[in-house]
């Protein structure tokens, strides 16, 4: 017998976007077997809850995963008729209270039943199972600690898996500190714009466009100019001046998006739908959730708010261009607002995406998690119809169907892999790309002393040097001979050569006999 939230699930015919991961049985014997996806769980008779709405919902509080899309589905066809019973019933106890509680927070609607006069608070969900906000909020009605970390319009859930504590131990801020040590404190500092513009140029990788200089550029001086330092990120002002930044001000379209929108690709027949966003009209509300979110979580695992926000950012994908990039951006700058790396310091994770292959099939893989399931449950509620014009400018023939019933979905991801990805992610960028740009600096500016040492030149000139004789596979060009005319001198090119070569195969130089 099929008991707790898969019995409700069941009984209410509510189909999910994210799958319920548990599933629990009566059987002779207490057993469990766990995959990634799904775990199975079996109890003897003596667990057995009462086959009522009350007797589910308490052993699912009991013993299962909270679903905060799935507790939303179900008060919205259950009504308040069993919560109203329940909570009579049972007025003081904590179950029926955590119970008549979110449904009022997730209905916005109001149970026929008296306030509580007093008691015991206790906490909507559990802190040490769940990313909650760092003060709850005390509901005087049910005697709630409310510690849900975003609003009704948007409250990811964040599962604390052993997974995700795993990968939220990694220190950030210590990680660069002992590159600080080992290649010298001012190193990273110096290489802080060049590691801007790495991240954006593989940015625009990412996003499959041309890579044009002006553009690059714009979006580093973003990356500099702002992480971690607007004080509200994600209100309309924040984030209209970081999509001016990125787009420049000659952009088609700016501000929030006005019109339907999907994430696919284009064929010569057709167009290959990969996820529809939410409807424009709940754009404000969704991103005051997202923003209600940032405050209320403040003090909490910085990579675990970094990665929340940005692909909260991106599914609810509220700005007509851009979004990919702010996306990006909002992982960076909530490092730094959380000073869980050093302030001007810039994670190049986007190098890291399109140079790697793990993270880059990972990064398509995390998206998916949630943009797979929500289109096979709406695979039939789209289609391109009429064209038509919308306020932004936008022309658009998307016609989706269930923008209500899909709502339930949006505004209550579970993004705990999502978590996991971005934490692993930070990680491997900090620990390989950015100690090999460290190493890659401390040897240019090595080279540079041991090429000056040969030929006394200004540091342009070294540069220059060194870079054609690096590219050029430790030779002098003909191009750079005739630029540099003394080159020609077969002894002194060698010496040259040398010095360049042995500092990028880290030995020492063979002394060449002229």
């Amino acid at each position: 017998m099929q008991i707790g939230f898969k019995a409700l699930e069941a009984q209410f015919g509510i189909v999910l976007v994210q799958p319920l991961r548990v599933e629990s049985v009566i059987g002779t014997t207490r057993s469990e077997r766990e995959s990634p996806q799904r775990i199975q769980r079996q109890y003897p008779n003596v667990y057995r809850p009462a086959d009522t709405f009350a007797g589910h919902f308490e052993f699912g509080l009991k013993y299962e995963e909270i679903h905060f899309e799935f507790f939303s589905r179900l008060f919205a066809v259950c009504g308040p008729a069993p919560l109203e019973q329940w909570c009579k019933a049972e007025p003081f106890g904590q179950y029926a209270r955590r119970a008549g509680f979110f449904y009022e927070w997730f209905t916005g609607q109001r149970l026929d039943v008296p306030d509580l006069a007093g008691g015991t608070y206790v906490d909507a969900v559990a802190g040490d199972v769940y990313m909650t906000r760092t003060q709850a909020v005390r509901e005087r009605r049910w005697r709630i600690n409310n510690n849900l970390p975003g609003s009704p319009a948007f409250c990811p859930l964040i599962r604390r898996s052993p997974a995700l504590g795993q990968a939220l131990e990694f220190d950030p801020h210590g990680a660069i500190t002992e590159l600080d040590r080992q290649f010298g404190a001012d190193v990273l500092m110096r290489a802080a714009a060049w590691l801007s513009l790495k991240e954006s140029r593989a940015s625009f990788l990412i996003e499959h466009e041309a890579d044009e200089t002006d553009r690059i550029k714009r979006y580093a001086h973003v990356m500099a100019e702002h992480s971690g330092k607007l004080e509200e990120p994600l209100d309309s002002g924040s984030l209209t001046l970081l999509q001016r930044g990125i787009l420049g001000d000659d952009a088609l379209r700016l501000g929030l998006r006005q019109s339907p929108v999907f994430v696919g690709q284009s064929t010569i027949r057709d167009d290959i739908v990969h996820y529809i966003g939410p409807h424009f009209s709940q754009l404000p509300a969704m991103l005051e959730g997202l923003r209600v979110f940032e405050q209320a979580t403040r003090g909490r695992e910085a990579l675990a708010r970094a990665a929340t926000l940005a692909f909260g950012f991106v599914y609810i994908h509220p700005m007509s261009d851009g979004n990919g990039r702010i996306h990006r951006f909002l992982i960076s700058d909530t490092l730094q607002r959380d000073n869980a790396i050093p302030s001007g310091v810039i994670v190049p994770i986007s190098a890291t995406i399109t140079g790697v292959r793990e993270f880059g099939h990972g990064y398509d893989s995390v998206l998916e998690v949630f943009s797979r399931p929500f289109m096979r449950r709406y695979a039939t509620a789209y289609r391109f119809g009429e064209m038509r014009t919308y306020e932004d400018g936008m022309r658009s023939n998307l016609v989706f169907d269930a923008y209500e019933n899909a709502s339930h979905a949006w505004r209550y991801p579970d993004l705990t892999e999502h978590v996991i990805y971005t934490a692993r992610l930070v990680a491997h960028t900090i620990q390989h790309e950015m100690a090999d740009e460290a190493r890659i600096l401390v040897r240019f500016q090595l080279a540079q002393q041991r090429i000056k040492a040969v030929l006394e030149m200004p540091d342009a000139d070294a540069v220059r040097m060194i870079r054609s004789i690096k590219e050029s596979g430790w030779r002098v060009s003909g191009k750079l001979a005739k630029e540099y005319p003394r080159l020609e001198e077969k002894a002194l090119a060698l010496r040259v050569v040398e010095a360049v070569q042995s500092t990028f195969e880290d030995r020492e130089p063979v002394p060449i006999i002229e």
